[in-house]
């Protein structure tokens, strides 16, 4: 097969995919249930992946549920993304210790590449926007190069998206468009459970030649499309995003970051389920023994002592420190790296427990530039 191709395999072409993969060498990783959600984990085959779970979201809410059918994939996102397994939590940069010399080692960088199955489209344009963030600049982050190189993805296109997703406003989603060695998209209709695969590299039209496939025929082609129409025909929520990066550069006084700050309890939830917030904090711990360790963890926007300078935090107030949230992740993002530091995977929403939604306060703001400019009085907050 080549790059381009489509292939059909069902549930044990799946499982034999993932068994070629390990058999390759790779770590290989995909969505679990765990803790109550849909989380990234180990997977050894078909039977580790979430079959018949449905997730249910709203702003502050995120139920799993346990159908009687057989899919895979027919849940949307949950709080863990796979940025953890390039750039995780914690992670030891370096200790010394002293025995009548100082010795510093460093911890070895990770040697097997992992292999991801599963990841949503929106997962994949935030691991490439992490790319941009942590392995394209000047000095790269040796330690997310050496996870995320060699990295294959098999992305898993998304019929089923929460009622807090806007994928579709960011380009990111529903079908996958690329980064990807490989493309699932799971049916099940009249015809049976089964999967539609898109060859995105060489290297995924190599391994997919080990795995027992079939044709993609024209009606799982058109069941595929009509999927995806539906998928994103379903979602509510959209953040238009011409001319948003200045609409944000041209209200940083706007009443709005009060108002929103009234509501908002600065506890970084929404930081911390971020697929692209990348924030960090580096501590030096030592010991009776003379041993020193330097971590980095991720920290928080959010955290007051994160933009501590001598004499104080630069941004004490909540609407300070949201509003640097929200104008970095949608505006000052692209000055930086060239692109928006948002994919519409909506989990900022979802896990916020007061229910907050970036879509609803970009409109509120929208709404009273747009009065502004055309020389009416600004409205008041939206209800």
């Amino acid at each position: 097969m080549n790059v381009g191709d489509a292939a059909q395999i069902d549930s044990r072409g799946l499982d034999a995919l993932i068994g070629v993969l390990a058999g390759l060498g790779y770590d290989t990783l995909g969505p679990v249930v765990r803790d109550g959600a849909v989380m990234p984990g180990p997977v050894t085959g078909v039977a580790d992946l979430p079959a018949g779970y449905h997730d249910r979201q709203a702003p502050g809410h995120y139920r799993l549920e346990r159908g009687d059918d057989s899919t895979l994939f027919g849940w949307a996102v949950g709080p863990g993304s796979w940025k953890a397994e390039f750039f995780p939590p914690t992670q030891e940069l370096w200790r010394a210790t002293l025995d009548g010399e100082v010795t510093i080692t460093e911890p070895e960088l990770p040697s097997g590449p992992v292999a991801i199955v599963g990841a949503r489209p929106c997962e994949v344009a935030a691991l490439e926007v992490l790319d941009r963030v942590l392995g394209a600049g000047a000095v790269p982050d040796p330690h997310y190069g050496a996870r995320r190189e060699g990295a294959f993805v098999v992305t898993a296109e998304c019929g089923t998206p929460a009622s807090t997703c806007f994928c579709t406003s960011m380009g990111t989603g529903p079908h996958a468009v690329g980064g990807f060695d490989l493309a699932l998209s799971e049916l099940d209709d009249g015809d049976g459970h089964r999967f539609v695969v898109r060859v995105g590299t060489e290297l995924g039209a190599e391994v997919l030649s080990r795995v027992p496939t079939g044709e993609a025929s024209d009606s799982d082609l058109e069941a595929r499309r009509h999927m995806l129409d539906a998928a994103e025909g379903a979602m509510t929520r959209v953040l238009p995003t011409d001319g948003l990066a200045a609409l944000l550069a041209r209200n940083l006084e706007h009443p709005q970051w009060d108002d929103v700050a009234d509501r908002c309890l600065a506890c970084g939830n929404c930081t911390l389920v971020c697929p692209t917030c990348f924030c960090s904090d580096v501590r030096d711990t030592s010991s009776l023994t003379g041993e020193v360790r330097r971590q980095r963890s991720w920290s928080s926007c959010f955290d007051l002592d994160h933009s501590y300078l001598h004499g104080g935090p630069v941004r004490p107030s909540t609407s300070s420190r949201y509003r640097q949230w929200l104008t970095h992740k949608l505006s000052t993002w692209w000055d930086q790296f060239g692109t928006s530091g948002c994919i519409g995977c909506g989990r900022c929403i979802a896990w916020c427990p007061v229910g907050i939604d970036l879509t609803a306060e970009v409109a509120d703001i929208a709404r009273s530039d747009g009065a502004v400019r055309a020389g009416a009085a600004p409205p008041g907050p939206s209800s």
